[in-house]
């Protein structure tokens, strides 16, 4: 059988057969176009391209116009940019620290970690601020070069020792500051700024040995000195101690001697004597005597 594909009957039949099939098609693409699935900590920013009014929806599944409205979806969730050294950790591949200078032209790279998002009634904000621009895309742009902007202003005002370790912490923290307020124009809010490993220079590194072992040398030394110091103050307070006890017991002696001479006299002394003498004269001219005062004797006996 022959179909004649100039006669009316053909084209007819093929029309008719024709237009059901894309109307179907048209209808099948108008239905999926007609919703987009916001993830859950996102909020979705619906976009009408004729009239160029923004609304924003919570998580779930979102009804659009087809052709006529574009969604886009930001973090509501905590989300976290990292730059490392360490490949294959990072948010980009390789090594992607931050070279941070100091004031004293030192240059080192630093591990550094961003935590942020942004809320529902901000998210209309981010789609104006970046065209509509999907978060990733933001973050290798905007996020990305405004912490390395800020971190390496913030690091350029101090010394190399207050960078890696002195004063670490207020680095950290004047980071964060000042990126919360870079940010927060654009309709982010910044949570939390984490510094990770400071990673110098070979050269610089054998520097930083020498120095901390030289002032660990210093403060061992300075300890020997006040132990040394300490003992020989212990020593000189023995000394002082065992040189007031004998002053002490000297006075103490030299006062009871004073006392005891005070209260003898001649005539205690001598009745001392004659109570202790057994009445048997010596018998070698020469020797000792007994305490006694003849010239009393002869006296009472006249």
């Amino acid at each position: 059988m022959k179909f004649d594909i100039d006669s009316p009957d053909f084209l007819a039949k093929l029309i008719s057969r024709i237009v059901p099939a894309i109307i179907a098609v048209v209808i099948i693409v108008a239905f999926f176009s007609s919703y987009s699935v916001i993830s859950p900590g996102n909020t979705g920013v619906i976009f009408n391209v004729w009239t160029g009014s923004l609304r924003t929806v919570p998580q779930g599944m979102a009804w659009r116009t087809p052709w006529i409205t574009d969604v886009q979806s930001y973090p509501t969730a905590l989300r976290t940019y990292t730059m490392v050294k360490r490949s294959g950790e990072g948010s980009s591949a390789g090594d992607d620290s931050i070279d941070l200078p100091t004031k004293e032209g030192q240059h080192i790279t630093q591990d550094i970690s961003v935590t942020y998002n942004t809320s529902e009634d901000k998210a209309a904000e981010v789609f104006k601020a970046f065209r509509g621009a999907d978060i990733t895309d933001i973050e290798a742009t905007f996020v990305r070069r405004t912490i390395i902007t800020v971190a390496q202003n913030t690091a350029g005002q101090m010394s190399l020792s207050e960078v890696i370790s002195a004063k670490r912490n207020e680095l950290q923290d004047n980071i964060q500051k000042n990126l919360s307020a870079e940010i927060e124009k654009m309709g982010f809010h910044l949570d939390k700024v984490n510094l990770g490993a400071s990673h110098l220079p070979a050269s610089l590194e054998t520097q930083m040995q020498q120095k901390m072992a030289a002032q660990q040398q210093a403060q061992q030394a300075e300890y020997e000195l006040q132990k040394q110091q300490m003992l020989a103050k212990a020593e000189v307070a023995k000394a002082e101690g065992e040189a007031q006890a004998i002053l002490v017991r000297a006075k103490a002696q030299a006062e009871a001697n004073r006392l005891l001479q005070s209260t003898l006299s001649a005539n205690l002394v001598q009745s001392k004597a004659i109570d202790k003498w057994n009445g048997v004269l010596p018998q070698v001219a020469g020797g000792a005597t007994p305490f006694i005062d003849l010239r009393g004797l002869k006296s009472s006996k006249e």
